[in-house]
């Protein structure tokens, strides 16, 4: 019988790919660096080629690496998908389910969600992992997570894709700027020309977006700093470094009642992003996918209109 890989060498081979580091890999797999160390080895016995250029400083994948390494990748992916087929045959919506989400949508959206999530499905075991939108689908074609919560559309990979609501921007300033203090409540994006944007920092997608309306309306990005929150940007506005774009969730969680900032909706159509999941193409928890994502909206929008009940007239 021909002797195959098994599947801890495999893991351990993406450990090392993703680390470039043996210990680091070891303790990812939480195994002895030694133990590994040894898998590896005889991984590259069995196929005859070197995997790893090994040295105290770094590792550094040879190309036949890189050639295993993304077939190790698609396996281990297709084993996940037979589990998942097993899993959704027995029983829907139970189990593990690793979500992955990006941190302008994570913080805001989540923590009066999740109690009611849980709620309604016990069994469920969301793992979640706050991450940039490209890392994000990294990890979910190569078989690291199940499901992501993001903005859509998903230009990264084709995926599947389940919007769940639509989010307007709005504007943020010190509450003496002139477009604060202007009579409308409702700002054009027209009125954004020659404004100085604090933006967050290259890779959160909300950046981009950012980018798109000051384009459109003449702003220009703070070439003074580049943000890695939406609380740092909010705290740069409130010294008087610049103006700012949040989503609309973000604000009662990053702009205090009592804080010297106004916060101005746009003018219709106000501009903004859609959020959904996004899922491997071909997975067989799409059911699953959908019936959270169905979940998710009810709970949200009852959420919202409690709010809404509960805000003075």
């Amino acid at each position: 019988m021909t002797q195959r890989p098994t599947i801890r060498q495999l893991e351990y081979l993406v450990a090392v790919e993703e680390t470039r580091h043996f210990g680091r890999a070891a303790r990812q797999c939480a195994v002895t660096q030694p133990a590994l160390s040894t898998q590896i080895q005889q991984l590259e016995e069995l196929l005859g080629v070197q995997l790893f250029e090994r040295s105290r400083r770094r590792v550094v994948v040879t190309p036949e690496g890189e050639q295993v390494i993304a077939r190790a990748r698609r396996t281990l992916r297709e084993l996940d998908d037979l589990l998942d087929a097993a899993r959704a045959a027995r029983r829907s919506l139970a189990g593990p389910l690793r979500l992955g989400v990006i941190p302008t949508v994570a913080p805001y959206l989540l923590p009066p969600l999740l109690p009611r999530v849980r709620a309604a499905l016990p069994e469920l075991e969301l793992v979640l992992r706050e991450d940039q939108t490209a890392r994000l689908v990294e990890r979910l074609e190569s078989g690291g997570l199940d499901l992501l919560l993001l903005a859509l559309p998903v230009e990264e990979a084709p995926l599947e894709e389940m919007p769940l609501y639509d989010e307007a921007f709005v504007f943020v300033a010190p509450e003496d700027h002139r477009l604060a203090r202007a009579r409308s409540a409702k700002v054009p994006e027209s009125a954004l020309a020659d404004e100085e944007v604090l933006l967050l920092e290259d890779g959160h997608c909300l950046r981009a977006q950012a980018l798109s309306l000051c384009e459109r309306a003449g702003a220009r990005e703070s070439a003074r700093i580049q943000a890695t929150s939406l609380g740092t940007l909010v705290q740069m506005v409130a010294n008087g470094l610049g103006v700012t774009l949040l989503p609309e969730r973000a604000v009662p969680v990053e702009v205090r009642a009592d804080s010297s900032l106004a916060v101005r909706s746009f003018r219709p159509p106000a501009p903004g992003r859609s959020i959904g999941l996004a899922w491997r193409r071909g997975s067989a928890r799409a059911p699953e996918h959908r019936a959270l994502g169905e979940l998710l909206q009810r709970e949200d929008r009852a959420l919202r209109r409690g709010r809404r009940r509960r805000s003075p007239s």
